[in-house]
């Protein structure tokens, strides 16, 4: 910004008008980056459209004055406030936003912790490691699934334990059901007890979830609990549940997937198919060979395509 624009853009914050300061804003968003100190300032103005239009101008601006404006408006008197600039928090990718925004975890609350922790999300900051695990213990259901979310980004082992717990302990299906899917970078080994429990949970997305995961793990130990799966009584869970099971080719599985060949769902009924083509268990051909006269077409398409591999 040539430095006549920047004296221009001082006076106009000093206007009466806020409709002046207010646009002033709008029209020098272009060169927030290199003058965020001035959008930071313009964010504590006592107008409300001031500091939404500053907010929104801070968007993904890493630097520590911009940071540090959009943590303080976290805590604004005006929703539409806390919101942009949770948004704008979420929107800051470069690392450098990552030991301010650490700094700033420790004294916020509420809401403001869950936001500054959607904020860490993305930068995968070894140094929130601890953080996050301390915050799984808060009392706000939104600040304990953010916290698995950055441990999901962080793919720590460190994290794994406490990620268990959740899936244990949370009185919250959200946060459960993040957890599950926060263990896909886990040893499978490890992770396995966790999701079986999940397989297990009270929440059916939580348990589709844990089928998703395992079938991403391939854990050996999981078999039995993903034929146990395909009994669910949501038609989702035994759908993934099939189609880990095929990945894992399990032969145990065969008698339950065919099972599943009479279900009234035309995609659970196509992913048995291939969970049975995957496992190539030849026991599994007169089922097979019976699926070529099922109602769904794309189910007799892949019916066909099994027997040709099991020939």
């Amino acid at each position: 910004m040539p430095d006549s624009e920047i004296i221009a853009l001082i006076a106009a914050l000093d206007q009466p008008d806020p409709d002046i300061r207010r646009i002033a804003v709008m029209q020098a968003v272009d060169w927030v980056h290199d003058h965020s100190h001035l959008f930071a300032r313009a964010s504590r103005d006592e107008d409300a459209g001031v500091r939404l239009e500053a907010v929104k101008a801070l968007e993904g601006d890493a630097s520590g004055d911009g940071v540090n404006a959009l943590v303080d408006r976290l805590g604004d008197e005006d929703a539409e406030i806390r919101a942009a600039a949770a948004e704008s928090l979420v929107e800051i990718l470069d690392p450098a936003a990552g030991p301010v925004l650490l700094v700033r975890l420790e004294g916020a609350q509420g809401q403001a912790r869950a936001a500054v922790l959607a904020g860490l999300r993305k930068l995968r900051q070894d140094g929130a490691l601890e953080p996050a695990l301390d915050c799984l213990g808060d009392p706000l259901a939104s600040v304990r699934l953010e916290a698995v979310r950055v441990l999901g980004y962080l793919r720590h082992s460190g994290a794994v334990a406490g990620l268990t717990e959740r899936i244990a302990v949370d009185g919250d299906a959200e946060v459960r059901r993040a957890a599950v899917g926060a263990l896909g970078f886990a040893d499978p080994e490890a992770a396995a007890p966790a999701l079986l429990l999940g397989l297990r949970d009270a929440d059916w997305q939580t348990r589709e979830e844990a089928a998703v995961t395992l079938g991403k793990l391939l854990p050996g130990m999981a078999v039995g609990g993903l034929i146990i799966a395909l009994d669910d009584q949501y038609w989702q869970v035994r759908l993934k549940a099939a189609v880990a099971l095929g990945k894992l080719k399990a032969p145990a599985a065969v008698p339950a997937l065919i099972g599943q060949l009479s279900h009234a769902i035309g995609n659970l009924r196509r992913e048995a198919v291939n969970a049975l083509a995957a496992i190539g268990d030849r026991s599994a051909v007169p089922a097979l060979t019976e699926a070529l006269s099922d109602t769904d077409v794309e189910v007799r398409k892949s019916a066909r395509r099994a027997l040709d591999a099991l020939a």
